[in-house]
């Protein structure tokens, strides 16, 4: 047995310090509605020039389409955090804007100059929109008169209070049980479906000073089109929390203030609009306003297995701390094509696990602080195509600690005079066009756009500055976009402008082909930004009754832009976006 153990230790420090590549097991964890994780696990590749391009198509299309390129992912631990997370030596990686409910084959052709080549082909399926059963049975309930439910069931809720309720049964996979109310007249102090599967509530309006929704514990969850004012909307803040849940097209508001002393971790504020953790999620087309955090994931020991979760196509105003925070996420998780107003922070990522967590189109206006928290020694974040307009630094990060392995292209950000010296207790920064604090000798910058109003133009990008860092970087002024305002002062709350590129500005076609992102464009290259110039503005917020995913890609006859990967969708979040 000890000479086992040496020889096993023997060879693992072999492997350890060799530069090929020693291909182990795929997988495609936990998908969602339109987007699929890879997985590629190895040993070796200690230089991490290994390289895995990807391919995909549905089963049965003769045509393949390219994505981009799995991150590669050294193993790791976490630093700073109470739980010593660590991750495994891999390449990892997304595929987008896929259509829901459809098996697709993945291609990954794995490539190291110092040796290890292999190709391998894996099939994983995308989850369909969650809907109630076919056969369903109706049944109506006024308040009092709930009952006991029954797998297939839809419970049409009349109006009326209906106090707290706590849901005792589960449904079935295919067989949900609903709680629905067509009209919003169903009012409830609390809902919990803790410990629940397969149970939707749909349309019903939640007022409380508490939780609104909790669903610890809970598999296959469903909150949809519902009205909730709350202290803690939708939560699921003890591991294991949700998995696979769909929390879609609610209104969800909250009670803070957009005033100065409410901003910040340590501001006068409460609450969290969308908090979960757990794997699977899908956080989508939700209108959420007014919250200390008004979109959040769990950190450090309340962080449970925070993969492959979507968050695309929400409309976030007032978050007085963060706008969306994808703290702790292990792996996969993409925040895309979200609209952020009147927020202290944008984007935190604090710290990411590994990753790739991705950031891709996000539009914020008016921030106080930082469009990106890549904070406690952040691995792995992907930023894409984001546009940010705010006072103080534009494209910033104060990180003390430094971020690494981070990935930043064609983003465009415009910064300007800081109005108040501070907010809360926190500087927006001088007036910089770019102000990236501690990147990681890993961290690749280049092909954004950056500019100042009002402020003399100055980026820098670790100790370089920002010509210097990026090669194809872009210089802009507001005048990029067609009649915008710059939010000085940024008190009181302002209205989301339009911010998509004028035509024929600085940022049109100068952007870096990014296969499976940004394949929709037309002219000589992608726009920069989150837009493409002449797009029709995507959705944010709640669609209208009877869209979906799903009818989304129906209703775009799956049209495809020229190397296109996807649908273009006027309603949806734009991965790839084509001009109209």
């Amino acid at each position: 047995m000890m000479r086992w153990v040496a020889a096993l230790a023997l060879t693992a420090g072999s492997v350890a310090a060799q530069n090929a590549t020693i291909a182990g097991e795929v997988s495609a964890p936990y998908p969602t509605l339109v987007n699929l994780a890879v997985e590629w696990k190895i040993a070796g590749d200690e230089n991490l020039n290994g390289v895995v391009r990807v391919r995909y198509r549905a089963v049965g299309e003769e045509e393949w389409r390219e994505a981009m390129p799995l991150r590669r992912v050294p193993a790791g631990e976490g630093r700073t955090t109470t739980v010593p997370f660590s991750w495994e030596n891999k390449h990892s990686g997304s595929i987008f804007d896929l259509r829901p409910g459809t098996e697709y084959e993945i291609h990954l052709q794995l490539e190291d100059p110092d040796g290890g080549a292999e190709e391998r082909t894996v099939r994983a399926r995308t989850r369909p929109v969650p809907r109630a059963a076919p056969d369903s049975v109706l049944r109506r309930a006024r308040p009092g008169e709930l009952g006991r439910a029954a797998p297939g069931e839809i419970v049409l809720l009349e109006a009326g209070e209906y106090g707290r309720f706590v849901a005792l049964e589960d449904g079935e996979p295919g067989r949900p049980i609903v709680y629905r109310s067509e009209d919003g007249g169903a009012v409830f102090e609390s809902i919990s479906l803790n410990g629940r599967k397969h149970v939707y509530v749909e349309g019903v309006t939640v007022r409380t000073d508490g939780t609104g929704i909790s669903l610890n514990d809970t598999e296959d969850i469903v909150v949809r089109r519902c009205r909730i004012t709350a202290t803690y909307g939708v939560r699921a803040s003890n591991p294991p929390g949700a998995k696979n849940a769909y929390i879609a097209d609610n209104v969800i508001e909250g009670r803070n203030a957009w005033i100065s002393q409410a901003m910040g971790a340590d501001g006068e504020n409460l609450g969290e609009g969308i908090q979960l953790t757990g794997p699977g999620n899908v956080i989508a087309h939700n209108r959420v306003s007014g919250f200390r955090d008004c979109i959040s994931f769990m950190e450090d020991r309340g962080a449970h297995e925070q993969i492959g979760i979507d968050v695309y196509g929400n409309d976030i105003d007032k978050g007085v701390d963060d706008g969306i925070e994808a703290d702790f996420c292990f792996n996969n998780c993409r925040i895309v094509g979200n609209r952020l107003t009147n927020c202290f922070v944008g984007l935190s990522s604090q710290p990411g696990l590994g990753g790739p967590t991705y950031f891709i189109r996000n539009v914020m206006y008016n921030l106080t602080h930082v469009p990106f928290k890549l904070h406690r020694y952040s691995q792995g974040d992907v930023v894409l195509h984001n546009t940010t307009v705010k006072v103080g630094d534009g494209m910033a990060c104060f990180s003390s600690q430094p971020f690494d392995h981070a990935y930043f292209r064609n983003n465009l950000s415009i910064g300007g005079p800081p109005g108040e010296a501070r907010y809360g207790n926190y500087s927006p920064g001088a007036g910089m066009a770019a102000n990236m604090a501690n990147p990681g000798p890993h961290c690749s910058f280049d092909y954004d756009a950056v500019g100042t109003y009002e402020t003399p133009f100055r980026g820098r990008i670790g100790r370089l500055d920002f010509f210097q860092a990026e090669p194809h970087g872009v210089r802009v002024e507001m005048d990029v976009f067609e009649g915008v305002a710059f939010p000085l002062p940024a008190i009181p709350e302002r209205e989301p402008p339009d911010l998509r590129p004028r035509a024929g500005s600085k940022v049109v076609d100068a952007g870096l082909r990014l296969p499976n992102i940004n394949d929709g464009y037309s002219g000589e290259g992608p726009d920069i930004g989150a837009y493409e110039a002449g797009q029709t503005l995507p959705l944010y917020g709640p669609r209208p009754e009877g869209v979906d995913e799903e009818v989304e890609v129906r209703s775009a006859g799956r049209r495809r832009e020229p190397g296109g990967a996807g649908a273009s969708r006027s309603s949806a979040y734009p991965m790839s976006p084509g001009r109209r």
